[in-house]
């Protein structure tokens, strides 16, 4: 890790630390749980060059699992994130057995389809109670001492399991295993020469992704006591894609710029109902013609050729 890599780390550490004394700590929780959610989807396009369309049932039922646990089954938060999380790696186990079998398009669609199948499961099943979602679900006592209604504690506890994940993502990225996932991104069949099992690191890559994205998924049930059909629905993985690419795909920091810029959207001009649709959709297009790269993508390009 480079010295000005780990300047921005630290400078990122402490605005977490001072982030709920400046904003809402509401607010700040939805960003966390979205930017980790999109630097998930982003391990899987940005650095393995697979285009998934269907991430939004890892997130989405997750959620459910989660809530469904701290609610029905009575577990603490920890255990009903973590039932979740596992949830969402079995589902991405399955799903990308059958995936990764395909390539380009194809790919695509088949995880689209299987995200669409996940939806109408969450529709029929009883614990997730159709239209309605699964409402006030408690936060409960973080290892059954610490209170997590105040919102201020919740939000760290959120920020702690962002940071780690992040973290993790970091650390896959920069591995022996990562960098296997670049060639294959760059240069599939010549991975496959070199004696790679290509299939088998894609897979790997599909369920990390989706584990990770379960665990945002499930974090978010607890911290906002809802999850709902709109968390597993195809709009939800189109979003991720969104806030991906317009953060800057193949990027460390896009995804959670990405993330924050859609959320703070939503957020603040919700009152314009139907035309926030719009607004995205023209920021996002006027992002892909100046900054084609994302915005971190073209920061890092730009100071990268001034640098050199």
């Amino acid at each position: 890790m480079s010295k000005a890599t780990r300047n921005v780390f630290v400078v990122l550490f402490l605005a977490l630390l001072v982030a709920p004394f400046v904003g809402y700590p509401i607010f700040l929780m939805k960003v966390l749980c979205f930017a980790l959610f999109a630097s998930a989807f982003n391990l899987l396009i940005g650095f393995t060059g697979l285009l998934s369309f269907g991430h939004a049932m890892f997130f989405g039922f997750s959620a459910y699992v989660a809530g469904h646990a701290a609610k029905v089954w009575g577990l603490t938060p920890e255990l009903a994130i973590l039932a979740g999380t596992v949830s969402a790696a079995f589902i991405g186990l399955i799903t990308g057995w059958l995936a990764v079998r395909r390539q380009g398009i194809y790919f695509s669609m088949v995880t689209l389809a299987l995200a669409q199948m996940i939806y109408f499961i969450c529709v029929q099943a009883p614990f997730t109670y159709a239209e309605d979602g699964i409402q006030s679900i408690p936060r409960g006592k973080l290892f059954g001492v610490i209170d997590l209604t105040d919102d201020r504690v919740m939000y760290y506890v959120v920020a702690a399991i962002f940071a780690a994940a992040f973290a993790l993502i970091y650390r896959i990225i920069h591995s022996p295993f990562g960098q296997v996932l670049k060639s294959v991104r760059e240069n599939e069949p010549r991975a496959l020469s070199l004696g790679y099992n290509v299939d088998r690191y894609k897979l790997m890559a599909f369920v990390l992704s989706g584990t990770i994205a379960g665990l945002a998924g499930a974090t978010k049930s607890i911290a906002f006591g809802i999850a709902t059909l709109t968390d597993v629905g195809w709009q939800m993985s189109g979003e991720v894609v969104l806030m991906t690419l317009l953060g800057g795909m193949g990027t460390i920091l896009g995804p959670t710029v990405g993330a924050a810029v859609i959320v703070t959207m939503q957020n603040y001009l919700s009152g314009l109902g139907s035309m926030v649709s719009i607004i995205m959709g023209v920021t996002f297009v006027f992002c892909v013609l100046v900054f084609r790269r994302g915005i971190v993508g073209e920061i890092e390009h730009r100071f990268g050729a001034k640098k050199g």
